[in-house]
């Protein structure tokens, strides 16, 4: 061994290394969490793709609004003017470069029975009340849309005191309510199709759905799709499912004007997260959540989405795990806090592992070193490397396949908008930002387990057991633009683009189907 460079001594020492029997389980191990993802995604897709087929089939038997519904006779004026009345709400924050166009396909869905639009803002300087005015301008005579300034918020975080106004705001003979947020792109049947499963199941408590988000090519919008990849086959199930997103639930109405099961006084009381608090009481009663096939979104993410933008937006995501509301929900938090970070580490380390196999062969090679000077056979930390190699490639081949597959029920849902493809996602890039968010996960929550307190645009939220405690605003101390939107948060104004011709088809549906205003 004297005659080895000092480097490939150490080199070939890691290397031999990683092959005692306690990094060899480490590295399986990550050829177990890719191959347990790719048979996830591969089951998500199935859902998805049944969906597609289905639609397909009522084409074929001459269903063209397939789209909309499954039996065509449901768009019947007799069946039509017996859907319950919807209130949907939406708090906003900012403006950017998707809003608009997320604002008109909730507006002009195509949704045959009563139906309300409540935006609600924390203040006029918000840039979004300037555009969401225009807005509702534009379409003053065809739907029911109002702008609504709920205040700031004092026990809660902004964007749930803004659910709960808007929830007092809505009409008083609404049956569902359907919270959205502001970079929610409808399909034109997503409100008929959410209202139709309340209908035909009243057991459910919360129906939800989740984004397909559409890379920018940054290394952070990257990031942001793959850290939201995993949690899609959880949604994908066509049914019941335990997970749920904020940007789209639809509940019964009642629930909140009678505050069962504490869903008010529970987001009211030190609330920071919507859909972690209502999950939390969904498991604690026992309630329903489920995700029709249909409830996938497009999400396109900023074209200036930094890598900066994108450490805020995780560090957000890792400090709803420090908000609970009872003891089984701190249980449930911190046991998903320490199997992700776990999880995260295990899926990056058979990579540098790997990396430095691959390193150790190239000097054997290069350098022509024999048996005898390395004192190891590189053959076995390469046939590791292989194995992680193959697994790798299965797992990105199920993400493209969903996303392929989503894309394209995307697609099929939204006839008349932009037709979506796949040029968007880099899958090198992709491969890279797997391995960079799931590096920084454990990093960012920990940094939130310590630190207890979040800037989320402009706003810091402190939180004592479990609830927010504090809110300090201050427009100094926080972002200009949103994380993932590349939203103004203080100052950029903006007016709609024209009406294509489903929003046309969508005002005539709505001067059809309900009067122009209602009193609450």
């Amino acid at each position: 061994m004297s005659a080895l460079d000092p480097v490939d001594c150490l080199l070939f020492s890691l290397s031999r290394a990683f092959c005692s029997p306690l990094a060899v389980f480490i590295q399986i191990q990550g050829c177990v969490i890719c191959l347990t993802l790719a048979i996830g995604w591969a089951f998500a897709a199935y859902v998805r793709n049944r969906e597609i087929n289905r639609m397909k089939d009522g084409m074929k038997g001459g269903n063209n609004f397939a789209f909309l519904c499954h039996d065509i006779n449901e768009l019947e004026h007799s069946n039509q003017i017996n859907l319950p009345r919807v209130s949907v709400v939406m708090p906003l924050k900012g403006f950017g470069e998707h809003n608009l166009h997320n604002w008109k396909s909730q507006i002009t869905c195509l949704y045959g029975g009563p139906l309300e639009f409540l935006f609600l803002v924390e203040s006029t300087e918000d840039p979004a009340y300037h555009a969401v005015s225009r807005l509702i301008a534009d379409f003053k005579d065809d739907v029911d849309a109002k702008i609504i300034v709920a205040g700031l918020s004092t026990t809660c975080s902004q964007k749930i005191h803004n659910q709960l106004v808007g929830v007092e705001k809505m009409h008083k003979d609404a049956k569902y309510v359907l919270f959205l947020d502001d970079d929610v792109r409808l399909h034109p049947g997503t409100i008929g199709a959410l209202t139709a499963e309340m209908e035909k199941n009243p057991e459910i408590f919360i129906q939800t759905g989740y984004p397909l988000d559409l890379p920018s090519g940054s290394l952070g919008s990257s990031c942001i799709y793959e850290y939201h990849m995993p949690c899609s086959m959880g949604f994908a199930t066509g049914g019941k499912t335990f997970f749920l997103w904020g940007g789209c639930m639809m509940m019964h109405a009642d629930d909140f004007r009678d505050d069962r099961y504490g869903v008010v006084s529970g987001l009211r009381d030190g609330g920071y997260s919507d859909d972690m608090t209502l999950a939390a009481i969904a498991g604690a009663h026992k309630r329903l959540i489920t995700s029709p096939p249909v409830a996938v979104f497009p999400h396109p993410l900023a074209r200036d989405l930094s890598f900066s933008r994108y450490w805020n937006y995780l560090r957000k995501q890792t400090f709803v795990l420090e908000s609970y509301i009872s003891k089984v929900n701190w249980l449930m938090n911190k046991a998903l806090f320490s199997s992700h970070c776990y999880l995260s580490w295990g899926f990056v380390a058979p990579y540098l592992m790997a990396m430095v196999h691959v390193a150790a062969a190239l000097q054997i090679y290069i350098k022509g070193y024999s048996y005898e000077e390395t004192t190891y056979s590189i053959f076995d930390g390469l046939v590791l490397v292989t194995c992680l190699a193959v697994c790798t490639y299965m797992e990105l081949l199920s993400m493209w396949n969903l996303t392929r597959i989503e894309v394209q029920l995307c697609n099929m849902l939204s006839p008349q908008a932009p037709k979506l493809s796949l040029g968007t996602y880099n899958w090198s890039m992709v491969f890279f930002a797997m391995l960079v968010d799931n590096f920084l996960y454990p990093i960012s929550a920990l940094h939130s387990h310590f630190s207890q307190s979040i800037n989320w645009s402009g706003i810091r939220y402190h939180l004592k057991n479990g609830k927010i405690s504090k809110i300090e605003r201050n427009k100094d101390m926080g972002p200009n633009f949103r994380d993932l939107g590349g939203k103004h948060l203080y100052g950029k104004k903006g007016a709609p683009p024209k009406a294509s011709f489903l929003s046309s088809l969508a005002r005539s549906l709505a001067q059809w189907r309900q009067p122009k205003k209602y009193n609450v």
